[in-house]
Formats: C-alpha cells, structure tokens, sequence
C-alpha cells in the first residue's frame, strides 16, 4: 500500500551483535533499558521462537503500568526478529490504547521488525514499527521519542558491558 507509514529508527551500537541480540532476548537484559527515560520494566516474559509470545510492563516515574505483547512471527538469531506489538493490561489480555488514556487511533495490533546488521565489532540495529498509519503526526512523534529514548538506555547499557 503507497500510503503506508512506518516509523523507523536506526542506530550504530557499539557492542558486537550477539551482545545486541541478547540485551533484546533476555528478559534479565531487557529490563534494564526497556522503556522511555524515567520509566523501569518490573515485568518481561520472553517464550523467543517463532510463534512463542513476549509480554512486558513498563512502569512510569508515576507508577504506573504500560503493558504490552505479541507473538514473534520470525527469529533469526541474531539477526533479525519480527513481532506483533499490541497494548495489553496487567493479564496480559490484548486492550484497546483508551485503556491507557491515549488516543483512540492505534491499532489494535502492529508489527515491529528489528534488524541487526554485523559492521567490523559493532552492530546496526534498524526497528521498524509497522501498521501506524491510522496514528495521528502528535501520538507518532511521542512514539517516536519513546523508541529514541529506549534505544539510548539501550546504548548506555552496552557501554557498561
């Protein structure tokens, strides 16, 4: 479709990429930088297979929960993974954005594809978030802030390791 949107972040990591790949699959590792800046991951759960499921919380500086799931539609380890994304509350039952107060124009369901390409030691990791074209220019930027501000916990992370 010519009027598809997708929202697509790229970013030179310096960490080889079996360590990327890891910091993505491990459910010790993914709580450490999952989520905007300020918010923490009380909660991950990855079953990392086709078909297998992940389902995550992240905690606001407020309290509260943002929850999330999806079904991994590809794994190449390590370098590619392909995932639903959908909203979901604390039991992992799939909910409309209202559910969090946000805006009514989300999807029910998008996909996210992240790319982990090898370059000399370092990795480039490419996410695209697909199935946002029902997404208003104000929610798509927030999104976008909070993909930037993951992937720079995400950063600060690999440094440490």
């Amino acid at each position: 479709m010519a009027d598809e949107k997708e929202l697509v972040l790229t970013r030179d990591l310096d960490a080889p990429r079996e360590v990327v790949w890891k910091a993505w699959t491990d459910p010790d590792m993914f709580m450490q930088w999952w989520g905007p800046k300020g918010f923490t991951t009380p909660v991950s759960k990855i079953d990392l297979r086709k078909g297998g499921e992940y389902f995550n919380c992240m905690r606001a500086p407020d309290g509260q929960d943002f929850c999330s799931k999806g079904v991994y539609m590809d794994v190449v380890e390590p370098e590619r993974l392909v995932m639903t994304d959908s909203f979901a509350d604390k039991e992992g039952n799939k909910v409309a954005t209202t559910y969090y107060e946000m805006g009514a124009e989300f999807p029910m369901e998008m996909q996210i594809k992240v790319t982990f390409e090898e370059q000399s030691g370092k990795t480039k990791l490419i996410l695209k978030h697909s199935d946002v074209s029902s997404i208003s220019e104000a929610e798509l930027k927030d999104m976008q802030q909070g993909w930037d501000e993951s992937l720079d916990k995400l950063a600060e992370l690999l440094a440490k390791s």
